[in-house]
């Protein structure tokens, strides 16, 4: 190599074989491979590495790639500043949570692509780049979340919105999506009920409860005389109420009337109405409804001695009690609102026992008509 600068100053050494690829000398003594090339009446120049860290031949060889990208016109150093400056799937999540959750997504489902990036997303692929993010490593989140089944499927499915939303955005190529081919876990639903015996205790409970949190009791018993989604009572509103239905201008499932009976008509007729509040669930707040029912239902369902059971096993206690009543399986998808038939379709089992006694009845009728 010789030299082509005074050694008091920054210099550099090149190699006498390799047109452009030398050593950067700087005064204190640090050394850097780089490679040169004058391009375009510039010229562009590449730190290949640390002297000290990077054989000769293996800087050489790097150096002859990096010249021959700049032959091929490419500037290493932007496509350097361009992968540093690129995105990372932190900020990916920041946007996605700032301009598209707010504005496409109902309430509640804020609520859990929120939980899902906070807790879950941003902690395990943050850092990695945008680009870089692959399916190795969202297959890493899932495998790590295989012991909750549901939230690692559903956090799965947050990422794969995310990674389409990047593509919309141009930040991902077209069909790169990483989570594609990540097979989710089986899921068991649940579906825990109240037996009788259950429901007279849940009924002392209940009136305890309206000591200390008269809203949350209304809250519970109009869930189970409904079969109504948590949310759809706790955001409902006097002005939805219209004689013997509730018309909610926005469900899970879009727009929906839900039928009202005896008994929750005369939970409503109990329920205390606050000036100024329109909401029937009113929470401490000026104008608005009661956020947190888990707490009470905690105490609710201790009382109760139901520790296992959730307050969406007030709506499977509806739709169970209205299928073994003999109820058809439509008709009581429509009242839940389900969509698919397939989600009232769990419940099918239990019509056995109707089938059964009208299976009795028929048969019996017959018998006798038969002098039997």
């Amino acid at each position: 190599m010789t030299e082509r600068f005074p050694r008091e100053k920054e210099y550099f050494v090149w190699d006498d074989q390799l047109k452009g690829f030398g050593v950067r000398v700087y005064p204190n003594g640090g050394k850097r491979y780089v490679a040169q090339a004058f391009r375009r009446g510039k010229t562009v120049r590449v730190q290949i590495g640390r002297y000290e860290a990077l054989p000769f031949e293996k800087a050489k060889t790097r150096a002859r790639e990096a010249i021959a990208d700049m032959d091929d016109g490419k500037n290493p150093n932007k496509e350097k500043e361009t992968a540093r400056l690129a995105p990372t799937v932190a900020q990916l999540a920041e946007r996605f949570l700032a301009e598209y959750v707010p504005h496409h997504c109902k309430p509640r489902t804020q609520v859990e692509y929120r939980h899902a990036v906070n807790r879950y997303i941003v902690p395990a692929l943050g850092p990695i780049k945008l680009a870089a993010l692959a399916r190795d490593d969202v297959a890493a989140l899932h495998h790590d979340m295989r012991d909750k089944p549901y939230q690692a499927n559903r956090t799965l499915g947050v990422v794969s919105k995310m990674m389409n939303l990047a593509e919309a955005w141009g930040l991902r190529p077209d069909r790169s999506n990483p989570c594609y081919h990540i097979r989710k876990y089986r899921e068991h639903k649940r579906e825990r009920f109240l037996t009788t015996e259950e429901l007279a205790r849940l009924g002392r409970a209940l009136d305890e409860e309206e000591l200390l949190a008269p809203a949350a009791a209304t809250a519970f018993r109009l869930l189970l005389y409904t079969g109504a989604r948590l949310s759809e009572i706790q955001t409902l509103k006097w002005e939805y109420i219209r004689g013997n239905r509730i018309h909610l201008p926005d469900s899970k499932t879009g727009a929906k009337t839900i039928p009202l009976n005896g008994p929750a008509l005369e939970v409503l007729a109990n329920a205390r109405r606050i000036d100024g509040n329109p909401y029937v669930i009113a929470g401490n707040g000026e104008g608005m409804h009661l956020t947190d029912l888990q707490k009470p239902w905690r105490r609710v369902r201790k009382a109760a001695g139901l520790d296992d059971v959730r307050i969406h096993d007030l709506r499977h206690t509806f739709a169970s009690e209205a299928v073994m009543a003999g109820e058809s399986l439509p008709m009581v998808g429509k009242i839940l609102g389900h969509t698919q038939t397939q989600t009232t379709a769990r419940y099918a089992h239990l019509a056995d026992d109707p089938l059964q006694g009208a299976s009795e009845r028929i048969a019996t009728s017959l018998k006798q008509a038969m002098g039997g």
